[in-house]
């Protein structure tokens, strides 16, 4: 069943979900310049909670960090060797965290976090842009 995207900054929860871009700790970081770098669009998908179902959102990777690329979520978090990624995404009082693996072009995970909506959790796909 495909759910219909929307635009992060159109979500009241938009910081929960965001999170399930991608960030704890991952031991043994990559490089200064890693073959993840550019541009990434993650689609986030709620599978358990009361959060909005499905977000796309852009993120940029340089060495080994990860930022939010044009959206109102803050979005940090590290990509280490072999691919291995965590992030942190907030916005207002809404935290998540998620996990997951980047391959050369694609990479999922999973993510949960708390926000205006309860708890939250569920999975992520990105794709390289």
């Amino acid at each position: 069943m495909t759910r219909p995207s929307r635009s992060i900054a159109a979500s009241p929860v938009r910081g929960l979900l965001a999170a399930g871009a991608i960030l704890i700790t991952v031991p043994g970081y990559a490089s200064a310049s890693s073959g993840f770098d550019g541009s990434w669009t993650v689609t986030i998908v709620t599978d358990a909670g009361s959060c909005d179902q499905a977000y796309s959102f852009p993120l940029q990777i340089a060495g080994n960090r990860v930022t939010s690329s044009g959206s109102t979520a803050t979005v940090t978090g590290q990509v280490g060797r072999g691919g291995s990624v965590a992030v942190k995404v907030s916005s207002g009082g809404s935290v998540a965290n998620g996990t997951g693996r980047l391959g050369a072009g694609s990479g999922a995970g999973r993510w949960s976090g708390r926000g205006s909506a309860g708890v939250c959790s569920g999975r992520w796909q990105a794709v390289r842009s």
